[in-house]
């Protein structure tokens, strides 16, 4: 019976671990996962492409665009009583909002730069304009993400 018993408990602790969902209304807190995740979906087939020397200037630029296209997203549902599970933010997004507002625009800035780069198509030109877009990602990431 011991056996029974402790796979029960061990069933229904795993059952419990399983992904916390955004039930506020308007479930801010999925919705700026969901565009980050847009965002990542972009911008990663770029960073192959370079990393594996695989560089298709066409379709970097759309990924360009895309990117550009999808770089405003997730910053409006970043709302004061948004820092709550699933969220993976750290609080110095709202106790400090003039950093996290500083690391917004740059990240901004470096998309739309490596979008007017990969309108040159040239490699050589994309690569810096994408690594400053990782950079800002990195930055951001260090300061105002958790786990």
């Amino acid at each position: 019976m011991r056996p029974a018993l402790l796979s029960l408990c061990v069933l229904a602790l795993l059952s419990a671990c399983g992904k916390v969902e955004d039930t506020r209304p308007g479930t801010p807190v999925a919705h700026r996962q969901q565009a980050f995740k847009t965002i990542l979906n972009t911008f990663e087939p770029m960073g192959i492409a370079l990393r594996e020397k695989r560089y298709a200037a066409e379709s970097f630029l759309n990924n360009a665009r895309a990117l550009e296209a999808a770089k405003d997203a997730p910053w409006g549902y970043f709302g004061a009583d948004t820092h709550y599970p699933p969220s993976r933010s750290r609080e110095t997004v709202w106790s400090d909002a003039s950093g996290f507002a500083r690391e917004r625009d740059t990240f901004l800035a470096a998309v739309s730069a490596l979008r007017q780069a990969a309108e040159r198509r040239d490699e050589q030109t994309v690569r810096p304009a994408y690594e400053a877009v990782q950079a800002s990602c990195r930055s951001c990431h260090k300061a105002f993400k958790g786990n």
